[in-house]
């Protein structure tokens, strides 16, 4: 589907590739006039980056997507290095292109076999993708290989009820400790709902009927209580 994505979209209509956020009250969050339009998707890679202060850090982000997280947090959060990953090799491209900043860089890799050496990083920032990764203790096991003592995972996504069980036992075998976990459903409902509008008008030229009402089960799965969406705090000891 990303690829798919990528292809349709010129580089000013689609730079996040996350559902919402959206607190109550909501972050009175201070951002430039050219991210304002994507501050629902914003909230998200804020709230979840700034679990720790990646000041002077080095950080990689597995699973960038677009890049528009990757862009905010390099040019808001300090780090002195930040590091996109994606298998999507036009999103990589996409992101060459559309995001050029000193100290941040977008390379092509398998989040099961990051391409880096051991202790590489301070944090990895992980949103909305693992639930795609064909073996996700895998993609763990890869996370702390590439931390350095004292680094952090910095994780959010969503799950299926039925899948809860699974996910949880998976992230208690993690080879990280755990330091926080916050479940954000409510407010990624609350940002989605708002969102989905939008995101009909961008979507509808891929798959003009299934996308909509994709967004919109997605929404009320999450107001029922039967889709849970976390965030989470892991640490390499």
């Amino acid at each position: 589907m990303y690829p798919l994505v990528t292809r349709h979209f010129s580089d000013d209509e689609l730079v996040f590739l996350n559902l919402g956020y959206e607190e109550d009250p909501p972050m009175a969050l201070p951002l430039e006039p050219f991210d304002e339009p994507n501050r629902l998707f914003i909230g998200l890679y804020h709230r979840t980056a700034t679990q720790v202060d990646l000041t002077g850090k080095e950080v990689l982000e597995v699973s960038c997507g677009h890049g528009g997280g990757a862009s905010y947090l390099m040019r808001t959060l300090g780090p002195a290095s930040y590091t996109g990953l994606d298998l999507n090799r036009a999103g990589i491209d996409f992101c060459r292109k559309k995001h050029q900043l000193p100290g941040l860089d977008f390379v092509c890799g398998n989040a099961e076999n990051l391409p880096f050496d051991n202790q590489s990083f301070d944090a990895v920032i992980n949103i909305e993708a693992s639930a795609y990764y064909p073996h996700f203790p895998r993609f763990l096991t890869e996370v702390e290989r590439v931390l350095r003592p004292g680094g952090h995972l910095l994780y959010a996504d969503l799950r299926l009820s039925h899948e809860i069980d699974e996910w949880e036992k998976v992230l208690a075998d993690a080879p990280m400790r755990l330091v926080s976990e916050r479940d954000i459903s409510e407010d990624v409902a609350r940002g989605l709902e708002k969102l989905v509008p939008t995101l009909q008008q961008l979507y509808r030229r891929i798959r003009p009927f299934v996308a909509t009402n994709q967004l919109l089960a997605i929404c009320g799965a999450l107001q029922r209580g039967e889709t849970s969406y976390r965030m989470y705090c892991f640490a390499k000891d």
